[in-house]
């Protein structure tokens, strides 16, 4: 737990009274009833011991991401395995492609190593380019971090650009790190290399009617890329933030066997197992995700832009928005006395000193209330 330390995330629903939580990035249907029923059922069977091995479980990731089980490792939700990463490479020097999710840079610093930054560009509204080769080239790090769609920005990077951001990791003897936590609540405005097809009609491993989309996961060329490191989390898709559950895929297995030994044998408990094995069989539950996530994402920019912020294009289940207004106290403070929360983002660099805000898309229903609370707040000033 955190002890004398301020907790740099969203999702806090304990201290404030809480009843719009647009700080954490779940799933705007919530958690399956399936997962539910699942984790009720382990409850009879927590006298044992969890599988110290995760044995059901990975088979199950396995399947579904078409890789050997020996390719995967499962910790106790995402940020575990990321802390692990960094305990096991121990990298002298990071670069990560920035403003980003924090934990790379505290993962590497805490072992000792060096934080290199390539900024995405706010004038091009944060949208990865080659930017970030020629910044591996110039500091050539032994380890490359980057969140694919990124947080907080919302972008996705185009799989041809990762794929030679990979090559060029490759030549310099460095290892690519890529978060994927997000990507399958992913909706880009163009979908498809062939054709534009609604998100309803996608499967969770990212193919439609035979047809690849533009922003596929690098998972398929774990097993030819030893130096590929890819992070995925049962967190935001399923709406298991509490559970804590999260896997990563390496041919590599003597880095995984490595991370392993940091942890300790029962880091992922019974229940998070049994929920994980009955989540990976709710695809339905992501597609029916994405077809709110895609509507009413259209609809908060809309009205964000009416509301008079700057909103940056979103691909993913969240938006960045920057407030201009002049206010006697930051956004989130005023919405938070309205119980709504939303994450304030001046500790990401790059963000900082600005009034920049990520919020949740949610249903239309709290969709509105957060507009409504905004327009009531801009009407009061």
């Amino acid at each position: 737990m955190l002890y004398n330390t301020q907790n740099p995330h969203g999702g806090d629903v304990y201290e404030n009274r809480i009843i719009l939580d647009f700080s954490a990035n779940i799933n705007p249907l919530g958690t399956p009833e399936s997962v539910i029923q699942a984790m009720e059922k382990a409850l009879r069977e927590v006298i044992h011991y969890p599988d110290p091995y995760c044995r059901e479980l990975v088979n199950a990731i396995a399947e579904k991401e078409g890789l050997p089980a020996d390719h995967i490792l499962c910790g106790n939700g995402a940020a575990e395995l990321i802390y692990a990463f960094s305990e096991a490479v121990k990298p002298s020097k990071m670069l990560e492609a920035a403003p980003t999710f924090s934990e790379y840079a505290l993962s590497v610093e805490r072992t000792g190593g060096k934080v290199s930054r390539c900024m995405m560009k706010e004038e091009l509204d944060f949208l990865p380019g080659k930017d970030v080769i020629e910044s591996i080239l110039e500091n050539r790090p032994e380890v490359v971090f980057i969140c694919n769609p990124n947080n907080p920005t919302g972008r996705l990077w185009d799989r041809v650009l990762l794929e030679d951001v990979l090559k060029v990791c490759e030549e310099i003897s460095c290892r690519l790190f890529v978060d994927e936590c997000f990507l399958d609540l992913s909706c880009p405005e163009k979908t498809l290399v062939e054709a534009d097809i609604d998100p309803g009609s996608w499967c969770s491993e990212g193919k439609a009617l035979g047809q690849k989309r533009l922003h596929d996961s690098l998972s398929d060329m774990v097993p030819g890329h030893k130096n590929l490191f890819i992070l995925k989390a049962f967190t935001k898709n399923y709406g298991m933030a509490g559970v804590r559950l999260g896997y990563c895929l390496s041919s590599d297995r003597e880095l995984l066997k490595a991370m392993s030994e940091t942890m300790q044998p029962w880091n992922v408990s019974l229940i998070a197992q049994k929920a994980g094995i009955t989540a990976l069989k709710e695809n339905k539950h992501i597609l029916n995700a994405l077809e709110i996530i895609k509507t009413e994402r259209k609809w908060l920019t809309e009205e964000l832009i009416r509301a008079g912020f700057r909103v940056i294009p979103s691909d993913v289940n969240f938006i960045l928005f920057e407030d201009r207004k002049n206010r006697e106290k930051p956004l989130d403070q005023i919405l938070l006395q309205r119980g709504i929360a939303v994450r304030n983002c001046c500790n990401f660099p790059g963000l900082k000193d600005r009034n920049w805000y990520r919020i949740a898309v949610r249903t239309h229903e709290e969709n509105e209330q957060l507009i409504i609370a905004v327009k009531e707040i801009d009407k009061s000033t």
